[in-house]
């Protein structure tokens, strides 16, 4: 048997092997995406009086909070990190923040989506923009052309143009 013969089956495995481990948000080194955990789920009236103890507002498009309907504003369903990272925000920077869009259909799939509790909407304020911008990391554009910022947590905050997307990965250091 040639020595090519005998080198292509070791390539091969070698890729494998290397696509396994250098894989985002599955390998063992350098994983880009965080590992999605088991988190406490919240009901959207549990959620609602996080947000109005610390003062965040929330408003819906179809004035209703229905998660099957995608003009609703919904929490249902939402991780207790998001919550807490929203009031975080809040505390940090002072703004006014009025959520727009949560837990509700209508937003795009993924591990990290809006359906499964990591995202919220925020409404767009020269206020948050400017904290965002002054605070955070650029890290380039995302898939669909969105500026997105980084925070020193690891919560990505996406300008979708009228409104933020902010993923929360965590707390945000509540």
């Amino acid at each position: 048997m040639s020595s090519a013969m005998r080198l292509r089956p070791a390539l091969t495995a070698l890729a494998l092997v290397l696509g396994v481990l250098f894989a985002p948000g599955f390998g063992v080194i350098g994983g880009a995406a965080p590992q999605a955990h088991a988190v406490t789920k919240l009901t959207h009236a549990e959620a609602t009086a996080r947000f109005s103890s610390s003062g965040v507002t929330w408003s819906s498009s179809g004035g209703c909070s229905n998660r099957n309907v995608a003009t609703c504003t919904s929490f249902d369903q939402l991780n207790l990190p998001t919550a807490q990272g929203a009031q975080t925000l809040k505390s940090a920077t002072g703004c006014a923040l009025n959520i727009t869009g949560g837990t509700e259909t209508g937003h795009a799939s993924g591990t990290y989506s809006h359906w499964n509790g990591y995202k919220l909407d925020f409404a767009k304020s020269t206020c948050l923009t400017n904290y965002v911008h002054n605070t955070f990391t650029y890290i380039g554009l995302r898939g669909d052309g969105a500026p997105q910022y980084q925070a020193g947590s690891g919560n990505v905050y996406a300008d979708e143009g009228n409104h933020w997307d902010v993923t929360y990965y965590n707390c945000g250091g509540c």
